[in-house]
């Protein structure tokens, strides 16, 4: 796909995606200012309205391993920007994002994770791997059966995790980046190191699930587990449980707990990947820097385990700029704040 566009083409997309969002977000001030203080005043997001219900029909593709189900928004021929979701979330986290960026011209694609929602694998024989590069490795199969040679990417969570796998390994694939919480890349070997106990404590879930009962339990109660997930992570987001309900439909996949505990089980080193990831996983445990263009966000109340700004800067030696966003914005940044997550998008692609 050719991604070259003059800079009237860049701001008659950014007059789009202001007028709509002007029309769905009351924070009217937050699209006229420039980012750092348009994100410290913006409105909190109790009082941002939710533009959409679902995304409506959804696709399925043959990617490698998996048949995906993704929503998809905008123009077929804009330039792809492809969303990821974490755990425990799903694609509702820009349920809001997509049509903003859509209206801005892009084609905007929103996997669901193997393990989540329409998701399937393709074979019952394979293994019900969760480790990052094997979810990146989904992420290269989707763009490939799409055709798409090149997109932006944003990422939350898992998805923020992914997304800056691609954008190390595959820089051609990554035209541009905007990261939640910044650079998340790990080795396993640095897991095993110990943290101070207070670090260790926010984990606890991860050691939860490192035993046959933390696994019992998941499978048994995981939609209670999510919403108190969704509580400590982001603390003053004011969710109903229609929102929470949508969104947890997509953890009835068959896969979906073997996927979860087996990504946190090799996390900790105790559950075994697939050797064919072994090269990348090498060279994920080197920490690779991030070239691309690059924004990274982070929410003002993010009650999740999360890496402090200054430790990552360095990572990305490019066209670099971090937000904190103020207003009680929590974990799931983009579905909290959409507007400022989209704007975002629109603006690491002007880079």
């Amino acid at each position: 796909m050719d991604m070259t566009r003059t800079s009237e083409t860049i701001d008659h997309r950014r007059r789009n995606f202001f007028g709509t969002a002007a029309a769905t977000v009351a924070a009217v001030q937050f699209i006229s200012m420039g980012t750092t203080d348009a994100c410290s005043k913006a409105a909190p997001s109790g009082t941002m309205p939710t533009g959409k219900s679902s995304f409506g029909v959804l696709k399925q593709v043959d990617a490698g391993l998996l048949n995906i189900g993704y929503a998809e928004d905008g123009p077929a021929d804009g330039p792809a920007v492809l969303l990821l979701h974490g755990w425990p979330y799903d694609i509702h986290t820009y349920v809001d994002v997509a049509p903003l960026l859509a209206s801005a011209g892009y084609r905007v694609i929103v996997p669901y994770f193997r393990g989540y929602g329409t998701t399937r694998f393709l074979s019952s024989a394979t293994l019900r791997n969760g480790q990052q590069a094997a979810l990146a490795a989904d992420v290269i199969a989707l763009m490939d059966s799409l055709k798409i040679s090149t997109a932006i990417f944003g990422g939350c969570d898992w998805g923020a995790r992914t997304a800056n796998i691609v954008a190390a390994l595959w820089p051609e694939r990554c035209k541009a980046l905007v990261s939640v919480s910044g650079y998340l890349i790990g080795s396993r070997e640095s897991n095993r190191m110990p943290l101070p106990p207070k670090a260790e404590l926010a984990w606890w879930y991860q050691y939860y699930f490192a035993t046959e009962r933390g696994q019992a339990g998941y499978e048994k109660y995981r939609h209670d587990f999510a919403k108190q997930i969704w509580q400590i992570a982001s603390p003053r987001w004011d969710f109903d449980e229609a929102t929470f309900n949508r969104t947890a439909a997509a953890f009835d996949n068959p896969d979906h707990v073997a996927i979860v505990i087996h990504n946190y089980r090799w996390r900790l080193g105790i559950a075994d990947g697939d050797p064919e990831h072994d090269d990348l996983e090498s060279r994920l445990a080197a920490g690779p820097v991030i070239t691309v263009p690059t924004i990274t966000l982070e929410g003002d109340a993010n009650g999740a385990p999360h890496p402090e700004p200054g430790s990552y800067a360095k990572k990305f030696p490019g066209r670099y700029e971090h937000r904190t966003i103020n207003g009680g914005i929590g974990h799931n940044l983009p579905q909290e704040a959409p507007t400022i997550f989209a704007k975002a998008i629109i603006d690491v692609d002007a880079f």
